[in-house]
C-alpha cells in the first residue's frame, strides 16, 4: 500500500531531521567546538535569504558577519567563480595574474591609497598593517582603543581589548608594556595624544567599533586623530574590515569625516563570501620583495569574486541603498519601539547605527531575544552580551527591514 500524504511528509521530515542530527553529531565529533552555534544547518541561499535542511526561510541579518553584502550567491559573482574556476584556480605570487592586478587598481582607485597586498582574511590584513608600520618607523610601539576588535592571531590579538579574547594567549606578540601596545578610551582623542610616544609606530582604529556593540565614535574625533598622528609623526591606520564596501551608507566608513589613514585594512564584504582580505597603504608606504607574503593572498578566484562584488556594489547602488535603509530602520524602529512602551519600560537603552550597521542596545542580555527571533525565522547575532547586532545584506528590501522590526519588538518588551 502507498502512504498517504500525510504520513510521506512525516517521514520526510523524520529524514531531514535526523540528517541535521548527524550533522551535529559529527560537529561535535570532528571539529574543535570553536563556535557557539544555532542548532540550524544551513543548505542554501539568495539575496538576504537562506533556508536550512527543511527547506525553511530565515531573513538573514547576520550575512555572515557583514560579509554576504552583495547577497547570498549574487548570479554575477556566481558567474566570475565559475568563469575563473574554468581558465585558472591557483598560481603563484612568483608569476603576474591579470585579476590580481586589476583589483588592486580597482581599490586604489576606491580608497585613494596606492599599494596594495593581498591576503586571505581580515585578521591577516591587520597582521600586515602592524608589520608595515614597524617596518617603515623602526618601532614596534602602537595605540589601541577600549572595546578594540582587530583579530584571533597572535599579533592582531596584541591590539584586541577585551579580554576574552586575549585569556590564556598573553603575553601576546606586543605585550600591554614597553614597545607593545597601549589601550586608551575611545572617542578620546587626547588620550591618544598622552599614549603616543617616541616608541609608537602607529596609532589603530575601528571608525565604527563592531564586536563592542557598533559603538558610533563623537564627530570630529577621527579629524582630531589624524591631526594628532600628524604632529606626533606617527601612522594611522583605519581597520576597515566590518565596515567598508557600503556598509555604513559610504563606500569606506573614513568618507564621512573626510579622514585619510596611512594603512588601511579590509576584508570581510570585499570577496562576496570568498576568503579575500587586502591591507592598502599611501605612497611611501610599501613592502620590499621577501619581507612579506602570501601563498594564496590574492590569488585569481578570489580575486574574480572581489572584482564581482565591487561591480554589483557600484551597478546597483548599494551604497546610497545601505545609507536610505538605515535611516529608514533606525527612525521606524526607535517611533515604534517608543510606541511599544520603551519609554516606561525601558527594555531598548539604545538604538544607534550607520547605514545597514546597526546596534539595538537592550537592557539586559540578548541571547533570548536571538533564539525567539530565529524561531520566527529572522538571524541576528548578539554582541557585547546586550546588544543586537543586524548587518543584512545590501540587497535586503524595505519590506524585508520591516518583518525585522516586527519580530524583534515581539520580544524586546
Amino acid at each position: 500500500m502507498f502512504s498517504s500524504q500525510e504520513e510521506q511528509e512525516e517521514q520526510e521530515e523524520q529524514e531531514e531531521q535526523e540528517e541535521q542530527e548527524e550533522v551535529f553529531e559529527k560537529e561535535r565529533r570532528y571539529l574543535m567546538p570553536t563556535y557557539k552555534r544555532s542548532r540550524v544547518v544551513l543548505k542554501s541561499g539568495r539575496g538576504a535569504v537562506v533556508k536550512d535542511f527543511s527547506g525553511r526561510e530565515y531573513l538573514d541579518c547576520v550575512a555572515g558577519i557583514a560579509v554576504n553584502a552583495v547577497g547570498h550567491c549574487h548570479p554575477a559573482v556566481v558567474k566570475a567563480l565559475r568563469e575563473q574556476a574554468e581558465r585558472l584556480i591557483h598560481t603563484s605570487n612568483l608569476f603576474y595574474t591579470e585579476p590580481q592586478v586589476k583589483l588592486a587598481e580597482k581599490l586604489s582607485g576606491l580608497t585613494g591609497l596606492e599599494k596594495a597586498f593581498f591576503c586571505n582574511s581580515g585578521a591577516e590584513s591587520v597582521e600586515a598593517a602592524l608589520k608595515l608600520a614597524c617596518k617603515e618607523t623602526g618601532k614596534t610601539g602602537f595605540v589601541a582603543a577600549e572595546g578594540s576588535f582587530h583579530g584571533r592571531t597572535l599579533g592582531s590579538l596584541s591590539a584586541t581589548f577585551d579580554p576574552k579574547f586575549r585569556g590564556v594567549f598573553e603575553p601576546l606578540l606586543l605585550p600591554r608594556v614597553g614597545n607593545g601596545v597601549k589601550f586608551v578610551p575611545y572617542g578620546d582623542a587626547e588620550a591618544i595624544r598622552a599614549a603616543t610616544d617616541d616608541k609608537t609606530a602607529a596609532v589603530i582604529l575601528e571608525p565604527v567599533q563592531g564586536e563592542t556593540g557598533v559603538i558610533i565614535p563623537p564627530a570630529g574625533y577621527l579629524k582630531e586623530v589624524r591631526e594628532i598622528c600628524d604632529e606626533k609623526r606617527v601612522l594611522l591606520i583605519f581597520d576597515e574590515i566590518q565596515t567598508g564596501f557600503g556598509r555604513t551608507g559610504k563606500w569606506f566608513c573614513k568618507e564621512h569625516e573626510g579622514v585619510e589613514p596611512d594603512i588601511l585594512t579590509l576584508a570581510k564584504a570585499l570577496g562576496a563570501g570568498f576568503p579575500i582580505g587586502a591591507m592598502l597603504a599611501r605612497e611611501g608606504l610599501e613592502f620590499e620583495a621577501g619581507e612579506h607574503g602570501s601563498t594564496f593572498g590574492g590569488g585569481p578566484l578570489a580575486c574574480s569574486a572581489a572584482l564581482a562584488s565591487v561591480k554589483v556594489i557600484e551597478r546597483e547602488g548599494l551604497v546610497d541603498r545601505s545609507r536610505v535603509l538605515g535611516a529608514y530602520f533606525l527612525e521606524r524602529f526607535a517611533a515604534e519601539s517608543t510606541a511599544a512602551g520603551s519609554d516606561s519600560n525601558p527594555a531598548v537603552k539604545e538604538v544607534r547605527g550607520k547605514g545597514l550597521m546597526i546596534g539595538i542596545e537592550l537592557a539586559k542580555p540578548c541571547g533570548e531575544v536571538v533564539e525567539r527571533a530565529l524561531e520566527r525565522g529572522v538571524l541576528v547575532n548578539c554582541t557585547a552580551e546586550r546588544v543586537v547586532r543586524l548587518v543584512p545584506p545590501l540587497v535586503v528590501s524595505k519590506e524585508q527591514l520591516d518583518k525585522v522590526i516586527s519580530v524583534l519588538l515581539e520580544f524586546i518588551k
